[in-house]
């Protein structure tokens, strides 16, 4: 695989682009692939100066999901090889969708199969009108398994009970309708449908975005009990005690930009 089958870029802003840069064969992902993905995940994890992770790929498709190829290989692994190599896809949607930093996917093309769990695993996505999805494993014999978490939290166990098991496509308004989605728009608007988010998202203070994407995880899908409700409490208790909770408070009452805010 070539060295720059993933590419991650970091601007003046904080916002780091992650590329699939496979166009020839759209986008589809093996073992080096996945590891390289996660390899730059975890490197933009650690980095302060990134905020903000765009996932992007090159060509006319996001990503076909699993290399032809590879799935070849796979067919001779034994059991303890297969298992390996799936829990390698499962550490990339997890990592992914645990990330502390806002995640955007840009969907200009056909996401099939682990594609789309790459898109369900970002916490936002635009796709262009002309954007295809598919969860086509039961026509290889095969099932959605490791997505499975973050695309039925996605777009719901009601849509995934039929496209799981008919594996038919479906476009873009569909995948809108579902909330796999967040924007639909013209493929020669997709970047500026991106930077209105960005803008959004470089307004909120950094340790309260990753705060924020916590909360949402710990109390989604729990009871209103009483340990949740004590775990939210301690929660914005320590938010209002945070330095960037108090300069958030400070430059509100002085009608002044916060210190996160970028001048330009």
């Amino acid at each position: 695989m070539a060295e720059n089958s993933v590419t991650l870029d970091l601007d003046d802003r904080g916002v780091a682009t992650l590329t699939i840069n496979r166009p020839e064969i759209h986008n589809a992902f093996d073992d080096a692939l996945i590891n390289r993905l996660l390899q730059a995940l975890e490197s933009v994890e650690v980095d302060p100066k990134a905020r903000i992770v765009v996932l992007r790929s090159e060509g006319k498709s996001f990503s076909a999901g699993a290399d032809l190829r590879w799935m070849r290989r796979m067919a001779d692994y034994s059991e303890s090889e297969n298992l390996k190599d799936a829990m390698a896809l499962a550490s990339l949607m997890e990592r992914l969708n645990n990330l502390s930093k806002p995640t955007i996917a840009v969907v200009q093309g056909a996401a099939f199969g682990g594609g789309v769990g790459l898109v369900a695993c970002c916490d936002m996505a635009v796709a262009s009108e002309s954007a295809k999805f598919c969860l086509s494993e039961v026509r290889l014999g095969l099932i959605p398994a490791v997505i499975s978490p973050y695309v039925i939290a996605a777009m719901g166990e009601r849509a995934s009970r039929r496209y799981f098991l008919t594996a038919e496509r479906f476009d873009a308004v569909e995948a809108h309708r579902l909330g796999l989605v967040h924007e639909v728009v013209p493929e020669e608007q997709l970047q500026t449908q991106v930077d209105a988010l960005i803008d959004q998202l470089l307004m909120g203070g950094p340790r309260s975005l990753a705060a924020a994407k916590s909360l949402i995880f710990a109390v989604s899908r729990q009871p209103t009990s009483e340990a949740v409700i004590k775990d939210t409490a301690q929660r914005i208790t320590a938010a209002r005690a945070s330095d960037e909770g108090k300069e958030g408070l400070n430059a509100f009452l002085n009608k002044r930009p916060p210190a996160w805010i970028p001048e330009d």
